[in-house]
């Protein structure tokens, strides 16, 4: 059953209320009006509107002093408003519409008009309030919608499952901030390899942790997997000392306090498709096949995806792919922020900066550097030279 969505009006002008009672019921929101201004957010917290109109151009000060408190207060900081403002307010109220409030439109609104901005902004909230709030992925209510979609179209889709192995431990010795710059730079990698490798329309999300999740095609998984664990295992590396990153490990304890040596990170991608002699008809049969492939990968050493065997073609010889290759002496590839910090040009705490605004924002890491103003043009020149030219250059 259809959730019935829920509008607040907050307007003196009687006019405006009779309207848009009769074409928001009429079109199946339940509508709450409020005439008068408050002096607390309690009447609203009850009501828990899905979106909050408010007619500044009626209203007193105390109905955007409301507009203050709602996005101050927990309960009700996600709560979408939209303001209604007479043309010749509007350059008077852009502070407050900085301040705290979402949207506006022009007062006397069209009633279609406000009910397209009320559908987006209540679709934005939702998809804020269910978002990693550390990649900005779509978390796990979204991923779950998604996927039960998916099913119920009974549509051939590609599922993955991802998460990072020995995460953990690397959290454990190098802190939960090194960790979150580890999950930041994931979520990148893989948002590139999917939009390179996969199609428009795919989906990528963060279950949270080091746990990730996309859906392709049936013909895109196999080199989205091979090109994120090529990524993955060429630049992982870099998050550790040069001492740890020579070593190869580790040196951490583990659950029952016993010393141990931990390989450096991998990945491991557990595939199930969704065709029509997968057998899967929701997403509880998804989700043994994902852990029953899971249990298997976490026994093998190494990055690696693997498909469900069951899912195979006769011909298709596919199965478990493992990535542990030998360091070769001709790979002297090197991320650019790695070679500004051995040359001294940065520090590591503008390169965390720098980074953080390069996974969030998608700009090339040399171009955020160069505008933050921790190097000149000519260092970066020499530092882009000396890099050699290979396919993950720009991507660190």
């Amino acid at each position: 059953m259809k959730e019935i969505k829920k509008v607040l009006v907050i307007t003196s002008d009687k006019n405006l209320r009779e309207v848009l009672n009769f074409c928001f019921d009429g079109w199946g929101y339940e509508v709450y009006l409020f005439d008068s201004p408050m002096h607390d957010i309690l009447p609203i917290k009850k009501i828990y509107p899905d979106v909050i109109v408010v007619d500044v151009h009626s209203a007193s000060k105390a109905n955007l002093e409301i507009c203050h408190l709602l996005k101050d207060d927990f309960i009700t900081a996600f709560i979408p408003i939209i303001t209604l403002i007479n043309k010749r307010q509007l350059r008077e109220q852009l502070l407050n519409i900085k301040q705290g409030i979402d949207d506006y439109l022009i007062k006397p609104p069209d009633p279609l008009d406000l009910r397209v901005r009320i559908d987006m902004a209540i679709k934005r909230s939702q998809y804020s309030f269910h978002a990693s709030p550390l990649t900005g992925l779509p978390g796990g209510r979204i991923i779950e919608e998604v996927l039960k979609d998916k099913i119920k179209k009974d549509t051939s889709f590609s599922f993955g499952y991802l998460d990072i192995d020995n995460f953990k431990y690397y959290n454990d010795v190098y802190g939960y901030l090194k960790g979150d710059n580890v999950i930041m730079q994931t979520a990148y990698m893989l948002y590139t390899i999917i939009r390179r490798f996969g199609n428009k329309e795919d989906f990528i999300g963060h279950i949270g942790g080091d746990d990730f999740v996309f859906m392709t095609t049936l013909d895109k998984y196999r080199q989205a997997c091979q090109n994120f664990i090529l990524m993955f295992d060429r630049i992982a590396p870099y998050h550790y000392s040069s001492q740890d990153r020579k070593d190869g490990f580790i040196i951490t304890t583990d659950r029952t306090s016993q010393v141990r040596r931990i390989s450096l990170m991998s990945v491991s991608i557990a595939i199930v498709n969704k065709n029509d002699s997968s057998g899967i008809r929701d997403m509880l049969q998804l989700n043994e096949k994902v852990a029953e492939i899971k249990r298997y990968l976490k026994t093998i050493p190494g990055s690696k995806f693997m498909a469900d065997r069951r899912d195979l073609k006769p011909d298709d010889s596919l199965g478990l792919q493992i990535y542990n290759k030998e360091p070769d002496p001709q790979d002297v590839y090197k991320p650019l922020g790695q070679i500004l910090l051995e040359k001294k040009i940065i520090s590591g705490e503008q390169l965390d900066e720098a980074l953080r605004m390069h996974w969030k924002k998608g700009i090339i890491l040399g171009e955020i550097i160069k505008e933050l103003g921790f190097l000149k043009e000519e260092d970066l020149i020499e530092a882009l030279n000396t890099q050699k030219n290979g396919t993950l250059s720009g991507f660190y």
